[in-house]
């Protein structure tokens, strides 16, 4: 997908303060530092409009960003952070989980690991609790680059192994320095958001297939 224009719209905390114009919305999920502002910025490629921080914890909100008119990528407060207060912990919790079982516009959820690590057990509670709410979702596993090609083969299926993960389920190796699994992870976002149907070389080959049929009805 081509990203011709991306702007930070809000940072909410309550679903009054969500946008109103109905665009789809992919959430990204993940413990702090696994790199959710890293991949949004390579995937929109910008290097800044999510700011990244050095400093765990540091996103408490759901932050919008709107991407090309089209859809809206949220992110949220990172997990498994623990100079965070339990009672920090909890709101957080309480938000994400009404955004997550009561927005409509939700189409997908990127969950995001560290390939470098197995799964914690925060990672593991988070995929079982999605997967048992039927939310849709990708598990990314991120900072690829920093395991040697001769052994990403086998930190695969240890995170898969360890989530539990099926043939079938959607599943993203991703390297937000090198960019790669950016051109998979595009494809899986902008079928579950709908919007390629409304690319204009699709909505073209409709339409040219449309004119045949009704050139051959008509003799």
């Amino acid at each position: 997908m081509k990203v011709n224009q991306s702007e930070f719209i809000i940072s909410a905390v309550r679903p009054e303060q969500y946008p109103e114009d109905g665009l789809p919305e992919i959430a990204l999920a993940g413990r702090s530092n696994v790199g959710k502002s890293s991949l949004i910025n390579r995937l929109i490629n910008r290097k800044n409009l999510a700011r990244t921080s050095s400093t765990p914890g540091k996103t408490q909100q759901l932050n919008y960003y709107k991407i090309n008119q089209d859809l809206y990528f949220v992110d949220f407060p990172g997990y498994g952070y623990a100079k965070v207060s339990k009672e920090q912990r909890f709101a957080w919790g309480k938000m994400m989980e009404k955004y997550l079982l009561g927005r409509e516009e939700l189409k997908l959820v990127m969950q995001m690991v560290d390939m470098r690590h197995e799964p914690s057990k925060e990672d593991k509670m988070m995929n079982e609790w999605l997967r048992h709410n039927g939310l849709p979702l990708v598990v990314v596993a991120t900072k690829m680059d920093k395991i040697p090609k001769t052994r990403r083969a086998k930190y695969i299926k240890v995170i898969k192994e360890s989530l539990g993960l099926r043939p079938g389920d959607l599943f993203v190796p991703f390297s937000s320095e090198e960019g790669l699994g950016k051109e998979e992870l595009w494809d899986i976002i902008t079928r579950h958001a709908r919007i390629d149907k409304y690319a204009p070389e699709v909505l073209d080959a409709e339409n040219a297939s449309e004119e045949e049929e009704t050139n051959e009805i008509n003799g």
